[in-house]
């Protein structure tokens, strides 16, 4: 554990996915999310959190097990007024993705975030903002894209959310919050490193 300490920077990804049984059962997933608070306390190191449709499970149980760990990011954050109300009552971060911008809802509660409990992200290969994304209208900056088998370094994986995309989710973030984006760029940044102990 000692040797890897400074290259582990958090404990995760770990959650509950209700939409995802295919994987892991309900059963299984309310039995091993537990173990991640052990490890992250035993650590020290913050925890990179998953929550996806789970009725109330997710917040429970974080809620229990919250003096056990120093910060959190909830990522790809989909949910709704009230589960964002209840994770940051647990002073947790809040990461944004093209998943979280898919719908008007969604950007309601995008505009709802802290400026300091937010995180924006790619949550590559997954998660771009799509064109039948309620959020698609603010992205400025477009990429040439190339069948994999057509592989070319001077464009992008078509169907493959890559790195450089963190660009378009700050374009709409900095649009549906109404901040610069330099500001915007500068102050989640700030709060990476505020999150994995860099600064």
């Amino acid at each position: 554990m000692h040797e890897s300490k400074d290259k582990c920077l958090a404990v995760g990804e770990c959650g509950l996915d209700y939409d995802r049984f295919e994987f892991a059962d309900k059963e299984t997933q309310l039995a091993v999310f537990p173990k991640h608070f052990e490890l992250a306390e035993k650590t020290g190191l913050p925890l990179y959190l998953h929550s996806r449709n789970t009725g109330g499970d997710f917040a429970r149980i974080v809620r229990q097990y919250r003096d056990s760990f120093s910060k959190g990011v909830v990522h790809s954050f989909t949910g709704d007024l009230i589960e964002l109300r209840e994770l940051l009552d647990l002073d947790l971060y809040i990461g944004v993705n093209g998943c979280s911008l898919k719908t008007p809802e969604n950007i309601d509660v995008v505009r709802a975030i802290p400026l300091d409990k937010l995180l924006i992200e790619t949550d590559c290969p997954y998660c771009e903002i799509r064109k039948s994304s309620s959020a698609y209208q603010y992205v400025k900056t477009h990429y040439s894209y190339k069948h994999k088998n057509k592989w070319d370094p001077e464009y992008l994986v078509r169907g493959r959310n890559e790195p450089c995309n963190l660009l378009q989710v700050l374009e709409a973030v900095s649009a549906i919050k109404e901040v610069p984006q330099h500001e915007l760029a500068n102050l989640t940044f700030e709060n990476s490193l505020s999150f994995f102990n860099l600064a």
